[in-house]
């Protein structure tokens, strides 16, 4: 049987060279998801930056190297984790990705999580969260467990927190994201016993 890795590897190679996306035409490459293909949770971002359109992989700036002392503060690694962004290529002077180009990378992410098939999937930021849930706000909805059924993953947990880009420079929203994030362990936990 294929491993998960091999299945990224092709879903990847194949989206490359179909993935309508206008976004190729001003970034420098496609940053692909990142991380452990057999993970138990997956961190969703919203699109590349600057460092990541120059490195080829997410979360690679600032707001990455904050995003790993977290992790490492619940006793993760990046190597447990799996980790990619709604719009694989980087909007021009880090704007905001549009819906068409969320929608052009969409199908992408859709086939991505699926073959991970994770326990928790936790949208950092609302960009991310938005494209779950349309309707909610971040400040309403950060740090909760929300277990939907959906059509195109079944029975799934979801986490908003809010970005670790934002938290960088609002020592208020550091506060939450951190106090948010220490709530994932559990959450993970909470999910196993529900899995039994």
């Amino acid at each position: 049987m294929e491993s998960k890795q091999l299945k990224l590897e092709k879903l990847n190679k194949y989206w490359e060279e179909n993935c309508n996306c206008e976004l190729q035409k001003t970034a420098k490459q496609a940053v692909f998801g990142d991380g452990n293909a057999n993970a138990k949770i997956v961190f969703i971002g919203e699109a590349p930056g600057k460092k990541e359109d120059e490195g080829g992989k997410p979360f690679i700036g600032a707001a990455g190297k904050f995003l790993t002392e977290m992790l490492e503060s619940i006793g993760m690694k990046r190597e447990d984790i799996y980790i990619t962004n709604i719009v694989k290529y980087r909007p021009p002077d880090n704007r905001d990705p549009e819906p068409q180009e969320k929608e052009d990378c969409n199908e992408w992410l859709t086939k991505e999580l699926q073959i991970i098939s994770p326990r928790l999937i936790v949208f950092l930021g609302r960009h991310s969260m938005l494209r779950f849930f349309p309707r909610e706000k971040i400040s309403d909805v950060h740090g909760k467990l929300i277990i939907l059924d959906t059509k195109e993953f079944g029975k799934q947990a979801f986490m908003p927190l809010y970005h670790p880009a934002a938290a960088l420079y609002n020592g208020g929203m550091r506060e939450t994201l951190i106090k948010d994030f220490n709530k994932i362990p559990k959450a993970l936990e909470k999910l196993k016993e529900k899995q039994k």
